[in-house]
């Protein structure tokens, strides 16, 4: 191959398209790797205490009311309300579409998540609306729980 052929190749390459943006990587560690494995069954758990009860979230090795290292994954119900909301609009990020809707929800089960709600817009998002969780691919190699809507 000649030196232009060459340059012509990597010149091409350089100009193909680059791959597609995404999401920021949730940190899997020993402590929160289960209830990851249980979102990508397409399940939403929840940790609870085994000790006193007390349900959490995100998932951590302690319980913050009575200290025990004893825990368990319950099912959630997957239905809740939500709480809190913003609507994102800038610093854009790549891997995100904007504008961004983050919300606290409070599941029925009585414990909060921090999560996006999708299929809906902006404006007609409300506190105390009823929502569902959709475990839903966001790009090829990560699931997350986001809430629609209930119906």
């Amino acid at each position: 191959m000649s030196n232009k052929e060459e340059s012509d190749k990597k010149v091409a390459a350089s100009e193909a398209a680059p791959p597609a943006a995404q999401r920021m990587r949730p940190v899997v560690a020993h402590d929160n790797q289960a209830w990851w494995d249980r979102i990508n069954e397409g399940e939403l758990p929840i940790q609870r205490c085994k000790e006193c009860g007390t349900l959490r979230h995100p998932p951590r090795p302690m319980c913050w009311k009575c200290q025990s290292l004893e825990w368990e994954l319950i099912d959630s119900s997957g239905k809740g309300t939500v709480y809190s909301y913003v609507v994102v609009h800038k610093p854009p990020f790549p891997g995100y579409e904007y504008p961004l809707l983050v919300a606290i929800v409070e599941l029925e089960e009585g414990t909060r998540i921090v999560s996006n709600l999708a299929g809906i817009e902006p404006e007609d998002v409300k506190i105390g609306m009823a929502v569902q969780v959709s475990i839903e691919d966001v790009d090829e190699t990560l699931k997350l729980p986001l809430f629609r809507p209930a119906s």
